[in-house]
This record gives C-alpha cells, structure tokens and sequence, in this order.
C-alpha cells in the first residue's frame, strides 16, 4: 500500500517508515497537519497514518475534514501516546478505523494495517459484476457494456476502467494509475496514462448524459466522478 504518515516526531517516523518499507509498503512521511491534508487531497493513498499531538494542529481534527474532502472512505489508523478510553472513543467516532497507543509493537501495527487492508480490498471486490448507472463490468469475465451493448476494449482497457470505477469520487495520480495498473514505476512517461484515458472517454462514452464524467484535475491525475444525468460538464 502507498501511505500518508502524519508524525511530527521525526526519530518515531524514520521507525515507522523503515518498518513499513521492509515489509512492502510505500510510506510518505509528513510534519504538519497542512503539508499533511495538502498532500492527502492533491495525490493518491491507501492508508492513512495519524498521531494526535502536532505542532499545528490536533490529528483528530484532521479526520472530520478527510472524511469531508475524500469521496472515497479511506482507512485511517491513529497512532498516539494518548491512551484515555475517551480519547479512543472520540477518534473512533471522529472517523478513525483503527487506534494504537505508543509505543506500538511491530507485529501488532502490521496487522492492523494487513486488517484493513483486506477490509478494504474486500468491500471493493465484494462481487464478480459492477453495476453503476447503465455500465456493467463483469470482472471475472473482462467485459464491459453501456445500455446493455457490449464495448470491446483492450485487457489494460479493461484494467483501468474497472480500477476506476472501484474508485469513484477518488483522485487517482497518473503515477499511482501507472503504478497499480501497468505495474510501472510512475517516473516514466505518464503520456500513457493521458492517452488510454482519452480513449475510455470515447469508446465508453462517459459523459453527463449517461451520469459519469472523467475529470482531470490539473497537474495530479483522474476523478471518475458521478453526475445528474443529461447535467453540463
């Protein structure tokens, strides 16, 4: 998984960072509750990582104003000293999917994080078919049809409109995109990204008229949003 870790103090973060990183995830590491929610609302993640006490702010004020921006319900796990039941509760209420007190074990954090990974993994491949407006992807099979036709399309075709459409409202980076879908490194050219998702717009004819537009938010990457039917663009 890429995840967003929120900890301003930096010996705990080059811990945790290294933990994460041998055991296969990527971690972006931030001071700040503004570099923080900047970077989660402008690039892609799978996890976030907070602590409570900040130099600019409170962790569990964060949360509310995620949950407000993201279109997507992404896991956010807290890691903090505090470890009143009160404390527990308001985060848990405030958004959080899950809570540690420090120090945390190794082995115990990993499993946190593996837990929700699976739970979000399968929330979003609960079924072999996607039904969303008049699109309906059939995942085991690679198919796609709008209105009921058919719409042939190549296997990374395929690949990117379904990764999309388990991600509605969720702005994907082109070099997150490359990453997940082509399983590149998202330094290369990300032309590619560009001219595959053109060609869904076309082939798939999402638009307004049938409730879902393909925005592109400059300078970071896709949104497959939904829209009112026959609403402008």
């Amino acid at each position: 998984m890429k995840i967003a870790l929120l900890e301003d103090e930096l010996d705990q973060a080059e811990n945790l960072r290294r933990l994460l990183t041998e055991n296969g995830h990527v971690c972006e590491h931030f001071v700040s509750g503004q570099s923080f929610m900047y970077a989660v609302t402008h690039h892609s993640y799978d996890l976030l990582i907070m602590d409570w006490q900040l130099p600019d702010c409170e962790g569990i004020d964060i949360v509310p104003q995620v949950r407000q921006q993201l279109n997507w319900r992404i896991p956010v796990l807290f890691l903090t000293q505090r470890d009143q039941e009160e404390d527990i509760v308001r985060a848990l209420t405030a958004g959080a999917d899950d809570y540690l007190v420090k120090p945390a074990r190794a082995a115990e954090l990993m499993a946190r994080i593996h837990a929700l990974s699976r739970r979000t993994a399968s929330e979003s491949a609960a079924s072999d078919e996607l039904v969303k407006g008049p699109f309906t992807l059939d995942l085991k099979a690679r198919t796609v049809s709008c209105h009921g036709q058919p719409v042939t399309l190549t296997d990374k075709d395929f690949e990117l409109t379904s990764f999309m459409f388990q991600n509605i409202g969720r702005l994907l980076s082109r070099e997150y995109l490359l990453e997940r879908v082509w399983g590149l490194n998202g330094s290369i050219n990300t032309r590619t990204v560009d001219t595959h998702m053109s060609r869904l717009r076309r082939k798939l004819k999402i638009n307004p008229e049938n409730g879902f537009r393909i925005r592109t938010v400059y300078q970071h990457g896709y949104r497959l949003e939904e829209v009112e039917a026959g609403s402008e663009e």
